[in-house]
């Protein structure tokens, strides 16, 4: 694992934290990979129910390093480290927007903690969780504009389920930083809470408590039906129903509720 992403994992939870706290954890080559290769590595771990994003020190994360932005570029132009456009075949997704889409693609719910600053692709990377909570006095950005660029870490496709057309761009044209606050108004955060690592935790835990498979078809039921037609939605609906239905953690839900018990369920295969 890259000294760039920590990850601890405890209790079916993994907590994975950018470090990199005397930059406000921007984003250099290293942990682009860090945060790649956590994603990974904990997609492939049937015993992670559920997975806290987080930023060690004053930030979540302050965006791109401008300087490591232009030796990447020069790498990719040299045959050198990949580059921030670089791709394979395992992903549609290239280098710099695997960053942010793995939590997307992964099937375990991720929570981003949001604290300081998420500027930027720092802000792609939270919007690439299924949930954030947020400081009240957090500060986010569109801010790729200031540097004459475009989200380009999936933002696209990730602000459009969250915030009406033109939120998103006048947040995209102006790079106007917003508040925690604000930001749950503007539907780019869940809610505010003083502490959002530890409120991110908490929800973490709760979600890790129930049956993981029906927790995973929950997350791809929406991830896949969300645009699609009323035809697929209900279809998909059905087919991830009866996967569930009689299964052994199904089962183990229902017998938990009658007798009134913790339940035990078993890990993912």
């Amino acid at each position: 694992m890259s000294e760039r992403v920590t990850v601890r994992i405890d209790g079916g939870v993994a907590e994975v934290r950018m470090s990199r706290p005397d930059k406000m954890n921007a984003l250099d080559q290293a942990m682009f990979a860090g945060l790649i290769e956590a994603a990974r590595e904990i997609g492939a771990n049937g015993k992670v129910r559920a997975v806290v994003l987080s930023g060690e020190g004053r930030a979540f994360c302050a965006g791109l390093d401008f300087m490591s932005f232009m030796a990447m570029g020069s790498g990719e132009r040299s045959g050198g480290a990949p580059g921030l456009l670089s791709r394979s075949d395992a992903s549609p997704a290239n280098f710099a927007q695997s960053a942010a889409y793995a939590w997307t693609a992964l099937p375990q719910p991720v929570i981003a903690a949001v604290h300081g600053v998420a500027y930027g692709g720092g802000l792609q990377i939270a919007l690439g969780a299924d949930i954030r909570i947020v400081a009240p006095d957090a500060k986010l950005s569109v801010m790729e504009i200031k540097w004459g660029l475009i989200p380009d870490m999936s933002g696209s496709q990730t602000l459009r389920h969250l915030v009406r057309l033109d939120v998103a761009k006048e947040l995209t044209f102006t790079g106007r930083v917003v508040s925690g606050t604000e930001a749950v108004a503007l539907g780019l955060a869940t809610r505010t809470a003083e502490n959002p690592f530890a409120s991110a935790l908490d929800l973490a835990g709760e979600i890790a408590s129930k049956s993981p498979d029906a927790i995973r078809a929950g997350k791809k039921l929406f991830a896949e039906s969300w645009l699609g037609s009323r035809h697929d939605g209900f279809a998909l609906e059905e087919s991830l129903q009866r996967s569930l239905i009689g299964s052994p953690n199904q089962m183990e839900a229902v017998k938990a509720n009658l007798e009134k018990r913790t339940a035990e369920f078993r890990d993912p295969e």
